[in-house]
C-alpha cells in the first residue's frame, strides 16, 4: 500500500487551491501565441524555483525544422530565446520512471478582446488557455508542490516537462524526444474531463490542387476549368470519407463516439477574374482517423481514392496535386488494460474521482511519445476539450483540484513510495 494516505494528499491539494487558481491566472494573463512564449516561461521558471526545483531550459535547435516529424506552420519564428522547460527528480531507485507534460502556448483569440484578462467566477477561471493548457500547468505546479510540502519520495525517476509549439503540431515535444529524454511511462496533460485516455485520433493537413487551362468565358468550352476539375476531386475525397469510417468501425477504445472518424473541407480558393475560366483551384482540408490507421496509409489512400476517377485530365501529370505540408499528428493506442491506465484509474479510485478508461477524439502531444519515443501514454487533466480554443474559454477549479489531487496519487502508485 502506498505510504502517503490519499486523504492526506487530498487534504495537501486543498490547502493549494488559491495559490493554484493564482497560477492559472498569472499564465493567462501572458498571451504565449507561437512566437510569444518567452515570458510565460520565466514566469514558469521563476515559480518552479521558488518551489525548491531546479528548472532547466532546453533550446529547439533551428535543425528541428529538417525532422520528417516537425509540423510546419505559415511563419516560423526563430527558436532565439524560445525554450522549453524541464524539472528532472531523480528517485531512490528501483521504481519505474514517469514524464508529466504540459504545454505553455495557446492559440490566437483576435475574436476575444478579454482573454487575457482572467476571470474567477462561480468556481471557473475563464481566460485564453484556462483548459488548453494553461489550467493543466497550475495543476501540475500543485502537484509538485504537495511532493514537496509532504516530502514525498518515491523510487522511480521523476521529469516534469513544460513545452512549446504544441498548438502548431508539437514541435517542443518532438525536441525532448530527438534530445533524448525517455521514461517507463507518460502523461500527457490536457482537458479530458479527468478521463484516462491512452490512445488519440490521429490527424492530418492536406492540400489538393488544380490546374486547367485559362480562357476567356467566351471561349469556355475550348478550357478546362481548375474548379470544375476541383467537383470531381471532392467527389472522390467524400467517397473515400465514407471508405474510412467503415474501416473505423469496431475500435474498442472509440466505440462511444458517434462520428470518430472523418473527413473536413476546410478551405477552397481559384480562379482570378469572374469572366475568365479558372486555371488554378486550391483545397485544403483535414482527415482524423483512429489507430488502426497509420498516416503513411493515409496520405496512399486519398491519393488513391482521386486517381479513381475516369476524368483523363485530373490523371495526367501536374494537372492534380496533393500535399500535405502541414499538421501531422498520428493516431495511437495503449492497450486500454496496460499497466499505466490501469494504476492511474486505481489512483483516481484512490482519491474518488469517477475517471473511466477510453480512447481520446483528439490529436496531441502524447501520439509523439508514443510513436517517436515508444513509451506508453496517456492523456488526462481537467477540463473540457469543447472549451478550447473557445471564446469564453474555461474550467472548473474543483477538477483542477481533483486532478492534482489524482496526479500525486498516480505518482505513488506508478513509481513507488
Amino acid at each position: 500500500m502506498p505510504e502517503f494516505a490519499p486523504q492526506a494528499i487530498k487534504e495537501s491539494v486543498e490547502q493549494l487551491r488559491d495559490q493554484m487558481v493564482q497560477w492559472a491566472c498569472d499564465l493567462i494573463r501572458f498571451p504565449s501565441t507561437q512566437g510569444n512564449e518567452a515570458e510565460a516561461q520565466a514566469y514558469l521558471f521563476a515559480e518552479l524555483k521558488k518551489l525548491g526545483y531546479d528548472p532547466q531550459y532546453r533550446e529547439i535547435p533551428e535543425s528541428l525544422r529538417k525532422d520528417e516529424e516537425y509540423s510546419h506552420a505559415d511563419v516560423e519564428p526563430s527558436y532565439e530565446g524560445r525554450h522549453n522547460i524541464v524539472v528532472q527528480q531523480r528517485g531512490t531507485g528501483s521504481g519505474r520512471s514517469l514524464i508529466l507534460q504540459t504545454h505553455n502556448d495557446v492559440v490566437p483569440a483576435e475574436s476575444w478582446k478579454e482573454a487575457f484578462t482572467p476571470v474567477v467566477k462561480e468556481g471557473l477561471i475563464i481566460g485564453r488557455g484556462a483548459t488548453d493548457c494553461k489550467g493543466q500547468v497550475a495543476t501540475l505546479l500543485t502537484t509538485m508542490a504537495v511532493l514537496r510540502d509532504l516530502g514525498i519520495q518515491v523510487r522511480g525517476d521523476l521529469e516534469f516537462q513544460f513545452v512549446i509549439e504544441e498548438e502548431v503540431g508539437g514541435n517542443g515535444a518532438l525536441a525532448l524526444i530527438r534530445q533524448g529524454c525517455y521514461a517507463d511511462g507518460v502523461i500527457v496533460m490536457e482537458g479530458t474531463g479527468l478521463d484516462i485516455h491512452p490512445g488519440n485520433r490521429g490527424a492530418i493537413w492536406f492540400r489538393c490542387k488544380t490546374f486547367g487551362t485559362p480562357m476567356h468565358m467566351g471561349r469556355r468550352h475550348e478550357a478546362v476549368n481548375a474548379i470544375e476539375q476541383m467537383m470531381e476531386v471532392i467527389k472522390w475525397l467524400l467517397v473515400y470519407e465514407e471508405e474510412l469510417i467503415a474501416a473505423s468501425h469496431g475500435q474498442e477504445l472509440f466505440d462511444r463516439y458517434e462520428h470518430p472518424v472523418q473527413l473536413c473541407l476546410g478551405m477552397i480558393e481559384g480562379g482570378e477574374w469572374p469572366s475568365m475560366v479558372c486555371g488554378e483551384c486550391t483545397l485544403q482540408g483535414g482527415v482524423g482517423f483512429l489507430p488502426n490507421k497509420r498516416m503513411s496509409e493515409i496520405r496512399q489512400e486519398l491519393r488513391e481514392a482521386v486517381m479513381r476517377t475516369n476524368n483523363e485530365w485530373l490523371k495526367q501529370e501536374g494537372h492534380f496535386v496533393l500535399e500535405f505540408p502541414k499538421l501531422h499528428n498520428d493516431a495511437y493506442a495503449i492497450p486500454a488494460d496496460h499497466p499505466l491506465p490501469t494504476t492511474m484509474l486505481q489512483a483516481c479510485r484512490r482519491v474518488d474521482l469517477a475517471s473511466e478508461v477510453y480512447g481520446w477524439n483528439v490529436s496531441c502531444d502524447a501520439r509523439l511519445y508514443n510513436r517517436v519515443g515508444g513509451m506508453p501514454t496517456v492523456v488526462f487533466g481537467p477540463g473540457l476539450i469543447k472549451d478550447a480554443h473557445a471564446d469564453g474559454e474555461k474550467i472548473e477549479i474543483a477538477q483542477m483540484v481533483q486532478a492534482a489531487q489524482g496526479l500525486v496519487q498516480t505518482i505513488i502508485e506508478w513509481c513507488g513510495s
